[in-house]
């Protein structure tokens, strides 16, 4: 087998990204391709470590990949825990920095980012 130094390897290229802010954290979910042309998930939690404000921000990353395969599972599970957890406390009340303000427009996306947004995750609600 080839050996390969680590600085050889290609990024898996990003083709399509969204970035949602919650709090003090940051979630990526990223589209890539794999070296096969298969697309899958890339979600990364960035999430800023405290220190001095004197130093250089520093981020912890956490990744988790899912593979289009796994899609319907993942989502099925994901909306379970979700009921179950609105069933536990009731009415969950969303960040205020999530929530547009009437006097803030809405940040407008192109309408191809929108095509493929629907293209992704609107089957997975289709499927459930």
């Amino acid at each position: 087998m080839e050996n390969r130094r680590f600085e050889e390897r290609k990024e898996p290229e990003i083709v399509y990204s969204r970035s949602v802010k919650a709090g003090k954290r940051i979630y990526y979910l990223d589209v890539k391709k794999a070296r096969n042309a298969d697309l899958y998930l890339c979600i990364t939690e960035s999430k800023k470590k405290s220190g001095a404000e004197d130093e250089v921000p520093q981020f912890e990353k956490h990744k988790v990949f899912l593979y289009k395969e796994d899609f319907a599972h993942f989502t099925e599970g994901l909306n379970d825990v979700i009921e179950y957890v609105k069933n536990q406390v009731g009415d969950i009340e969303e960040r205020p920095e999530w929530t547009p303000r009437e006097e803030e427009p809405e940040a407008v996306e192109t309408p191809v980012e929108e095509k493929h947004r629907r293209g992704l995750f609107g089957r997975l609600k289709k499927d459930n």
